[in-house]
């Protein structure tokens, strides 16, 4: 029994690891071609489902100013630039505004036109009520997406890889935990490759390189003359801090 429980412990462990170092992609490529198929649909007209609910919202956001041929064409163009960036995964923190813009006229329609999307019996939501509720999975899946690709955000993971032997952190000296922070504290690439090749979590490389600012951030705090003369005591209690972790 404790055998099986092993092996389970095991196989879930690995599905993790595949989950934290591929889900964020697979919902970034799946949200972005869902945006970019739904935004070419818009491109034709009486093709999209939506095509008429977009117009009304439009209509209503920009006053009338904007005819409804053209403002559908330039929310397919929205759509279709967000999804491209999204599978191509560039221009990330343009998409990730646009998104934000594209979510306001996505959710307008609840607060717009309540009475045509809850025209169903007992105030239910009609098939495009339903169209729109759904959507908040989108705008959902788009804070995850915003909050693990843009200004260097990531799922981390506190376990090693599996199969991995884990290492104790005090195998490593002060010194070298600075080495390993300053390796990856330019490129966020690097940092699952340098945790595997030292054989500690990724946790534990973001716990030495907050300790590392921190301690970086007092030291330039002070004074100048204060800060030169107090040179090796900031690096006595930066390598103290490490030494802890």
């Amino acid at each position: 029994m404790s055998s099986a429980y092993n092996r389970f412990l095991h196989v879930e462990n690995v599905v993790h690891h595949q989950l934290i170092r591929h889900s964020i992609t697979a919902l970034r490529i799946s949200v972005g071609a869902i945006f970019l198929g739904f935004g070419i649909l818009k491109y034709f007209p009486g093709v999209s489902p939506a095509q008429n609910l977009a117009e009304a919202t439009t209509h209503i956001l920009f006053v009338g100013l904007i005819p409804g041929s053209v403002a559908i064409k330039l929310v397919a163009t929205l759509e279709c630039f967000i999804g491209v960036c999204l599978l191509a995964n560039r221009w990330m923190r343009l998409a990730i505004w646009l998104l934000a813009i594209e979510f306001v006229g996505v959710l307008a329609p609840i607060f717009l036109l309540p009475a045509r999307l809850f025209a169903g019996p007992h105030h239910a939501p009609t098939l495009e009520g339903q169209y729109v509720l759904k959507d908040v999975i989108l705008v959902t899946a788009g804070l995850v997406i915003a909050a693990a690709t843009f200004r260097g955000g990531r799922l981390v993971r506190s376990h090693l890889p599996p199969a991995m032997r884990s290492r104790d952190a005090t195998e490593l000296g002060p010194d070298e935990k600075l080495r390993v922070v300053l390796d990856g504290i330019g490129d966020g690439a690097l940092v699952s490759g340098l945790c595997e090749h030292h054989q500690i979590s990724e946790a534990t490389f973001y716990e030495w390189r907050d300790a590392a600012l921190a301690a970086a951030t007092d030291a330039l705090a002070r004074d100048a003359p204060d800060a030169v003369a107090a040179g090796g005591a900031d690096r006595r209690e930066l390598a103290a801090s490490l030494r802890r972790r």
